[in-house]
């Protein structure tokens, strides 16, 4: 059965369970899950995990990722992005230092209240689900942080592309619908293309053309990264067959004289077995990856 990582650059239009589906499809294989939900109108990077390599999606998800975004200043949109409905227009008389001087207040730990538009759920519903319903609910802010915030180019009078280096559940979207309210003129985002996702690049990913063609081929699985290669940079501890043999049967290894810290573990024959952590003299297995 097929096991690893296949990194996605996922086209416009499609969703990531979208994406998913199409996987599942084309490796038959019904554990298959994503690390990072794209909105539809996003492309770029989606790491999409298969098989047992779907033990590591819960991992992937809390890494920081990239973005370059596209900046729309005098629109404001109830999606907070080009796909949604306009609610205002205003006149745009900032110009490029106004904006390369606003992005100070964005970088560092900052604070984002989610939009109606989103998966978010408060007493049980989606938001989105209010949302098209026309109702809107309080919303707590919550703490996010940009890692790198860069203006890249301007695209127009009104228009700026920007690289976002960011953490787990920030909404760019929002971001840019609050630079815009921060300039006075309004904004929202105009496009989207993610570049990092769980330490994969877009150098790293193929699109589902490509995997389709070498699924016709019955080259598919060629294109799979090993699931280890998510934990590259973790050092790697190889076990004797004795030591191996008891982290199979769930057994806690006394290793004194180890480092503390995670590490990537094998067998003696170099198959990946789990994740692991060294603490107190103790190997303990954060996750497993063998077949049981």
């Amino acid at each position: 059965m097929p096991n690893g990582i296949l990194i996605i650059d996922k086209p416009a239009d499609w969703t990531s369970m979208d994406v998913c589906a199409k996987v599942r499809g084309i490796f038959h294989e019904k554990r298959v899950g994503h690390a990072g939900t794209l909105d539809p109108m996003a492309t770029g990077v989606l790491p999409v995990f298969i098989g047992r390599a779907t033990r590591a999606v819960e991992f992937a998800s809390e890494s920081e990722k990239e973005y370059i975004a596209e900046l729309k200043l005098g629109v404001i949109t109830n999606t907070q992005d080009t796909t949604g409905e306009v609610v205002e227009e205003r006149p745009v008389t900032v110009g490029r230092d106004q904006v390369l001087a606003v992005l100070d207040r964005f970088r560092g730990d900052i604070f984002q209240i989610p939009p109606m538009y989103s998966a978010i759920k408060i007493d049980g519903k989606k938001l989105y689900e209010l949302a098209r319903k026309g109702k809107e609910v309080e919303r707590k802010a919550r703490p996010v942080c940009i890692h790198e915030l860069e203006l890249l180019e301007s695209t127009g009078p009104a228009d700026y592309r920007l690289r976002v280096r960011c953490s787990k559940g920030t909404y760019v979207r929002t971001l840019c619908h609050d630079i815009g309210q921060a300039l006075g003129c309004g904004g929202c985002m105009g496009a989207l293309r993610r570049t990092m996702a769980a330490g994969f690049t877009l150098d790293d990913a193929v699109t589902l053309e490509k995997v389709q063609a070498a699924a016709d081929r019955g080259e598919a699985e060629s294109l799979l990264l090993p699931v280890d290669a998510y934990f590259a940079g973790r050092p790697d501890l190889i076990l004797k067959p004795e030591a191996e043999k008891k982290l199979r049967n769930g057994m806690t290894l006394v290793m004194p004289a180890l480092p503390e810290g995670e590490y990537r573990v094998y067998g003696s024959d170099q198959t990946f077995l789990a994740l692991c952590r060294a603490e107190r003299g103790k190997l303990i297995t954060v996750k497993s990856f063998f077949p049981v």
